[in-house]
């Protein structure tokens, strides 16, 4: 099955939490691939507990579908499968640069890019913003000092802490001139001071929430229908 296991769990991969109960996956959204996801969430008796149902429609259209699990080694775990989401790449571009990350018991987890984490993060949400900032800095101090050109470029581009910007920036001038056309609170690094690139991020993060609200309302209209409209059960 192809799943690219991303949210808390991923974050905890990553070095910017400590423990996540639930399980979010993106998955491969082809008939071949459902069948199997259907097969392991068979295994781990997870049963579907809101809306959408789990159809291939719904989930092509950006919604989750979200299952909890009654097998008893994953009693009570949700797990939560999407195959779509705002400005994430499509999934075989996600499967490309995926990260393989060993277990402690030897299994293998293919992990979502941290960039791509990075933008399925960019959430209305509050709880995604601190994770966000949480992940970009681990990234930042694991990798500083012997960073690729992609790595800097990344950071200059996501970074969301005034004062590793600021770093980033001194250290890598060249680097910095370059990506000041991508983001422009980067112009900012040199003229503007701590404060207002402070306030910069903060209205480039209220862009993505509004952003990310009017992505949302359509399909959250649908899901009031879709409650509205399911057959009550019985008492």
């Amino acid at each position: 099955m192809q799943a690219l296991l991303m949210g808390g769990q991923a974050c905890v991969l990553y070095g910017a939490a400590e423990f996540s109960r639930d399980t979010d996956l993106a998955v491969l959204a082809n008939a071949d691939n459902f069948e199997r996801l259907r097969a392991a969430l068979h295994d781990l008796r997870a049963h579907v507990i809101a809306v959408p149902p789990f159809e291939e429609k719904y989930l092509r259209r950006g919604h989750a579908v979200r299952f909890r699990c009654q097998d008893p080694g994953a009693e009570g775990m949700r797990v939560d499968v999407m195959t779509r989401m705002r400005g994430v790449a499509p999934f075989g571009r996600l499967w490309s640069r995926r990260t393989a990350v060993e277990l402690s018991d030897g299994t293998q987890c293919e992990v979502m890019g941290l960039p791509d984490l990075v933008t399925a993060k960019k959430t209305q949400r509050d709880k995604d913003w601190p994770m966000v900032r949480r992940l970009l800095e681990a990234h930042y101090f694991q990798n500083r000092d012997k960073p690729t050109a992609a790595q800097v470029r990344f950071w200059l581009r996501e970074l969301r802490t005034p004062e590793l910007l600021l770093e980033c920036a001194q250290r890598w001038p060249s680097a910095w001139r370059a990506q000041k056309r991508h983001r422009a609170l980067l112009r900012l690094l040199r003229r503007g001071g701590e404060a207002r690139l402070a306030a910069a991020l903060n209205a480039e993060e209220w862009a993505e929430r509004k952003a990310d609200a009017r992505y949302w309302a359509p399909l959250k209209a649908e899901l009031e229908r879709l409650r509205h409209d399911r057959p009550r059960r019985q008492a």
